[in-house]
């Protein structure tokens, strides 16, 4: 179960890290022509949602590799999942529901990571 948890959280950590960075880095202009959502949120809060990402990227890996406060790790995972059930949200509200998937499978994993190590 831990190998299986660390691929997990590698893997979760990968995609939220570039999603992050992708948010924090490209003008909200854009990201506007793959990420549609961006027009209902200002330059602002994409770029804090980016940083969240990263952040819960770091969260997912760092804390349980280094031994240093590892129960920040689940809590990094719970929280990326609330994060994924907002987006999940916007997307039904937007009526983009081929959207909802990725979103709805992160989620998922984090909760799977947030419970695998609580």
């Amino acid at each position: 179960m831990n190998v299986f948890l660390w691929i997990l959280q590698i893997l979760l950590a990968l995609a939220f890290l570039a999603a992050g960075v992708v948010k924090m880095t490209q003008p909200r202009a854009k990201l506007q022509t793959n990420m549609g959502w961006v027009e209902d949120f200002s330059d602002t809060n994409v770029k804090l949602i980016g940083a969240a990402e990263v952040l819960g990227a770091l969260g997912l890996v760092l804390p349980w590799w280094t031994g240093i406060a590892p129960v920040l790790t689940p809590i990094a995972a719970l929280c990326l999942a609330v994060a994924m059930a907002g987006a999940v949200i916007v997307h039904i509200r937007r009526k983009e529901l081929p959207r909802i998937a990725p979103a709805a499978v992160l989620l998922v994993l984090s909760a799977v990571v947030a419970i695998g190590r609580f």
